[in-house]
């Protein structure tokens, strides 16, 4: 006959071994799940959050990765890499567009590289302007002579001295030594148009330079997200962060340049914040190197993209992963590590994915049997299930969607009920796709009360902030909002709460 002492043991074990079963089957808490906002803009910059951390840049209309055409005021036609890249720079297209944009490459406020359409850079061959070099040290430098005031004419030195001028249609050198005046009829002017800008954290800090980006970039860590923040969210009806991060984050305190140090610190603060007020953390890799997918957002500095090309790329992004799962594994705040944010297709293959995902999953496993593992899916593609094969057999995993009634033209000319009736019916359906019985968690990672209609009313955006929580809490490791501040209202979950837009 069992005693009362060994009796007590066996249930105090058999309890005891219940909790472990969602742990290691990956089976959800049904009483916890991420209801999340993430911190966007402060670890990883989006100029377009927080647009006056770039006001003191000199000569801020020329950061990295901003695009120029350059129309020749004689030929009346836009200076072209041909074939978009590999032979000559021509001046004879009508009209721009790709083969006509050329990326700045910034050395300093003055002095610039420039790369064409097929990533080659722009340089000589004698005094002809050619476009035909991989290696950006091996390309021309240019400085930017303007006319003044308001004007968009240009003059384009090369460091050989000369200027670049427009000699035909299909001849462009570089060796006209003197100049006069802004005349209408001279082959060295260029009017500039600019196609495209980028402002993200490779563009901050090297427009700012050595010297001022540390002062900048510290003062923006210590105050754009604090303590009271996190009070703030936890007060709110939330219970984690998700907090973009960048690669050279495991570099600090000596990242390579233009980088610096710092963000390390900044999280290392927000575990502090989350323990004191019981937050979870989602660590998400926002930022790989050589950028997953071309976005500012991702870090990229002329909008290439190069992650996952290379073994040494994907192991460089697997040492980030280990530092950081490893530096915050014994800390109760740590909840997940997402391995990287919306990697692209075509240029993040699924082979690559899968390589990296299944090796990343391994990395975090050897710090931590607790934290989730987040894969997200890739952009550019319409299946958002391929995923589902790397995740599944893959314990405490979940699968990332984002969901954004933005940025497609399905999305321009439709009323406030149609974006409603498309989150209760198309994104319920997605959601549902994904979300399997035995396999990984489901999480909504990224999503907005935003949308394309103008001048929709208060009720308007609180149905569609309540159509989607509806919605995303079906998901089964929870969801989260992008982002908690913004000068974009409705993209401000702080602003939002605060005007009583959404209620959690």
């Amino acid at each position: 006959m069992m005693s009362c002492f060994n009796l007590k043991t066996w249930l105090l074990s058999l309890v005891f071994l219940s909790s472990l079963l969602p742990l290691f089957h990956g089976i959800p808490n049904k009483e916890f799940r991420v209801r999340a906002v993430n911190l966007g803009g402060w670890l990883v910059t989006e100029g377009w959050i927080k647009p006056s951390l770039f006001d003191g840049i000199p000569n801020k209309d020329f950061l990295d990765g901003t695009g120029l055409q350059l129309k020749s005021v004689t030929t009346g036609k836009y200076l072209c890499a041909e074939l978009g890249g590999g032979t000559s720079l021509v001046a004879n297209r009508t009209a721009a567009s790709g083969w006509e944009t050329f990326r700045l490459w910034r050395l300093n406020e003055n002095s610039f590289r420039f790369r064409v359409f097929n990533n080659q850079f722009v340089g000589l061959d004698g005094i002809n302007v050619v476009a035909v070099s991989s290696v950006s040290t091996d390309s021309e430098i240019f400085h930017f002579v303007k006319e003044g005031g308001n004007s968009s004419r240009v003059r384009i030195k090369a460091s050989n001295g000369y200027f670049i001028q427009a000699k035909t249609e299909d001849l462009v050198t570089a060796d006209v030594s003197k100049v006069n005046g802004w005349g209408k009829d001279d082959p060295t002017i260029f009017v500039l148009a600019i196609a495209s800008r980028f402002q993200g954290e490779f563009q901050v800090t090297n427009g700012y330079g050595p010297r001022k980006a540390p002062q900048v970039m510290k003062k923006h860590w210590s105050t754009f997200i604090v303590k009271e923040d996190f009070k703030f969210i936890a007060s709110n009806g939330l219970n984690a962060v998700r907090i973009p991060v960048g690669w050279w984050i495991a570099s600090d305190p000596t990242p390579p340049l233009p980088y610096v140090e710092g963000s390390l610190n900044a999280l290392d603060n927000a575990f502090l914040w989350a323990q004191e007020y019981g937050l979870k953390i989602i660590i998400d890799l926002h930022a790989a190197p050589g950028s997953q997918n071309g976005y500012e957002h991702s870090s990229s500095r002329d909008g290439s993209q190069d992650w996952g090309k290379t073994d040494e790329n994907i192991q460089q992004t697997l040492h980030v992963i280990d530092f950081l799962t490893s530096r915050y594994a014994n800390s109760a705040s740590l909840y997940a590590v997402e391995l990287l944010n919306e990697p692209r297709a075509p240029g993040a293959t699924i082979e690559s994915l899968t390589k990296y995902y299944k090796a990343g999953y391994e990395v975090v496993r050897r710090h931590s049997l607790t934290a989730y593992v987040v894969l997200s899916t890739r952009l550019g593609t319409s299946n958002s299930r391929e995923i589902l094969p790397i995740a599944n057999g893959l314990n405490r995993s979940v699968i990332d969607v984002h969901y954004y009634n933005l940025f497609e033209p399905q999305f321009d000319n439709i009323t406030v009920q149609q974006n409603i009736d498309f989150i209760l019916t198309n994104r319920s359906s997605q959601l549902n796709s994904v979300t399997t019985s035995n396999g990984p968690l489901t999480f909504v990672g990224e999503w907005v009360a935003e949308w394309q209609i103008e001048g929709a009313l208060q009720k308007d955006y609180q149905a569609f902030a309540k159509a989607q929580l509806d919605v995303y809490q079906q998901a089964t490791f929870g969801w989260a909002y992008w982002t908690l501040k913004n000068v974009r209202k409705h993209w401000s979950l702080e602003w939002m709460i605060k005007n009583g837009y959404i209620k959690l």
